[in-house]
């Protein structure tokens, strides 16, 4: 599979955000039909291409070598952009993209006559490209930037009709508690770094996903920041999947249209 294809399955629900954002909204205005449209075809092309990648993956006995691209580099520390494509990647790929189409697909109706009909429509596309870059990233600090941006996108659809208290409410309260579960996230993170010379003296990128892999295989990690590292990780999964003690927010996320909490409990 080019690499061309698989940004592709990132960059096609984005350029749907912006498309809708910067002119249909503006010129077609706030009811356009178009904007449905616009996200079914884009998240649609995803969804092939998704499966493109998982075709391409069984067929290459499990991994697909995308160069990554150096982003900054601080020291001996070198922050890349990349993709990771994996059995499990490819897998994910396929389920993001075809519940998020079938979940635009009913919208159109959901959300017809609805003032707000191309604004969300913009909502569920950044939400949707939000997820893909988060299955997509092949290091931590790339993984961390969807990470935020799905916490955004949570935010913008739970808090969708923002006239109404309750939902406004619901937003606030979603969006409060994920972040004190992503502050174990970015601590985990932290660790990493504070620990990435033994990595760097090895020529292994702490933050890149696989050379993190092999740098635990390798005993580059001592045990006790191993698992604090693993616990601040496991922290930002927790408020993401609304586990308890941080699963309060979940229930009044229904507070969104019907359609959003379909994709955001199914994320």
């Amino acid at each position: 599979m080019p690499e061309a294809a698989a940004w592709l399955i990132l960059f096609l629900p984005l350029a749907s955000f912006a498309l809708i954002s910067l002119v249909v909204r503006p010129f077609m205005g706030a009811q356009s039909q178009s904007a449905g449209y616009i996200t079914i075809a884009a998240v649609g092309l995803s969804f092939v291409l998704s499966l493109w990648a998982l075709i391409a993956t069984v067929a290459a006995h499990g991994e697909l070598h995308y160069p990554v691209h150096t982003w900054i580099s601080a020291g001996e520390f070198d922050f890349a952009v990349g993709i990771l494509m994996d059995p499990l990647t490819a897998i994910m790929l396929v389920a993001v993209t075809g519940v998020s189409l079938m979940v635009q697909i009913y919208s159109v109706g959901y959300m017809h006559g609805d003032a707000g009909y191309a604004r969300y429509y913009a909502y569920m596309s950044l939400f949707t490209c939000a997820m893909l870059g988060l299955v997509l990233a092949n290091n931590l600090i790339q993984m961390f930037v969807f990470w935020e941006l799905v916490g955004l996108g949570s935010y913008l659809l739970i808090g969708f009709w923002f006239d109404r208290p309750a939902a406004a409410a619901a937003a606030k309260k979603a969006f409060i508690i994920t972040r004190f579960a992503d502050f174990g996230f970015l601590l985990g993170i932290l660790f990493l770094f504070f620990n990435g010379d033994a990595f760097a003296a090895q020529g292994l990128n702490v933050f890149v996903v696989t050379d993190l892999y092999k740098g635990v295989e390798m005993g580059l990690l001592g045990l006790v920041a191993a698992q604090w590292i693993a616990l601040g990780i496991f922290a930002g999964a927790m408020g993401k999947s609304a586990q308890f003690p941080l699963h309060t927010w979940l229930p009044d996320a229904m507070e969104g249209p019907t359609p959003v909490s379909a994709l955001i409990h199914a994320a």
